[in-house]
């Protein structure tokens, strides 16, 4: 038996890869034993007590990087963080840690380091994260989300960097077709469907957007909407379903029908969300969150619209009429899309979680 550590977490960008990583590691290797170390504020305090596998959870502070005065208890959270990760090694033993970013990452993956662990990190966005540019010289592997990712790293003569995509739970094979999941869904399927989704939350700057396109008659005339508002702004928006024409939903899950019935998608650029699109190969309108650690949605979806894969709306842009004319645009040109279509395809890594686990493998086989 092989315990694995996995450092991740804050958002369910970064402990998402760290769970299908893990999963797809013991489906490869059953000895394999995944040991989770998170923080205590994060996601993963409601999401790991669901999950089979160990788990720690630390009283780690985030970084503030706008609100600087809020980082006076960061130096002495930090030094009991990693003591009590010193303490974790000798207990577990970890053959191996795997870092996907967040505010333990970073600290984490460190200490494992310096007590002679080897490191492999799998960075989401196109502009690395600060745990994985700081680490990039110490660690075995790093595991690309955006191929882009790599022009900001300076990794080891000893560091494997490979473009392995996002790990994602992949599109069904065969796809469903796309007439027939709007049938599912009680919409048309001779007309056009956009959807719109902003994350569990929802986007409130996306939501007024079409709000107001929707409200002005804005969208072209046929277009249906599939709406995911996000739980927290559902009920300022439910008023506008539509049987037929406009679903409200304030959360969809599972996804993967609403995908196959899109035609186009207006979304946030996290990279998950991004990995996904391409996957399904489906035309873009990206609204960054302005607001995103680094700026790393932004640095996402530039790179995603120079690949052709997609348009790049900044929210402070995102009005009603512009949305409703970029989604219009795009609905009225079928070779765009289609070429938009083949772009996405084009960078999509639907295996991910298996190709990284693998890789993985290698390293903890000395190979």
């Amino acid at each position: 038996m092989s315990t694995v550590f996995f450092a991740g977490g804050g958002t369910g960008g970064h402990l998402m890869p760290a769970l299908a990583i893990a999963d797809a590691m013991v489906r490869l290797d059953p000895s394999i034993r995944p040991f989770f170390v998170g923080g205590l504020r994060g996601v993963e305090s409601n999401v790991l007590p669901q999950r089979p596998w160990p788990y720690e959870l630390l009283p780690l502070e985030p970084l503030y990087r706008r609100q600087w005065w809020m980082n006076v208890t960061l130096p002495s959270s930090l030094f009991r963080v990693v003591r009590r990760v010193g303490r974790l090694v000798a207990e577990e033993s970890p053959a191996l840690v795997v870092g996907t970013g967040g505010y333990v990452a970073g600290p984490v993956v460190w200490k494992a380091i310096r007590l002679g662990v080897p490191a492999v990190l799998q960075e989401q966005n196109a502009f690395p994260g600060i745990a994985t540019r700081r680490l990039a010289r110490q660690v075995r592997q790093i595991h690309l989300g955006f191929p882009e990712a790599r022009n900001h790293l300076a990794p080891g003569a000893g560091t494997e960097v490979l473009d392995t995509g996002n790990p994602i739970l992949p599109p069904p094979d065969p796809m469903p077709g796309r007439v027939e999941a709007k049938r599912k869904l009680g919409l048309d399927p001779a007309k056009p469907t956009a959807l719109v989704v902003g994350g569990s939350q929802g986007a409130l700057a996306v939501n007024q957007a079409v709000d107001a396109a929707v409200c002005g008659g804005l969208l072209p005339s046929g277009v249906q909407l599939i709406w995911q508002t996000g739980a927290a702004t559902y009920d300022k928006f439910s008023h506008r379903d539509i049987p037929g024409l406009i679903l409200v939903r304030p959360f969809l899950d599972p996804i993967a029908e609403a995908y196959a019935a899109a035609d186009v998608v207006v979304s946030r650029a996290g990279a998950m969300t991004i990995a996904e699109l391409c996957a399904w190969g489906l035309p873009a309108v990206l609204v960054p969150l302005p607001t995103a650690a680094a700026g790393h949605q932004l640095t996402n979806a530039k790179a995603l619209a120079a690949s052709g894969a997609a348009v790049l709306l900044e929210q402070r842009d995102a009005t009603g009429e512009a949305l409703a004319g970029h989604v219009g645009s795009l609905l009225s040109d079928s070779a765009r899309m289609a070429g938009m279509s083949a772009a996405a395809r084009g960078r999509a890594h639907p295996d991910a979680a298996e190709v990284i686990a693998s890789h993985v493998l290698r390293v903890l086989a000395g190979t």
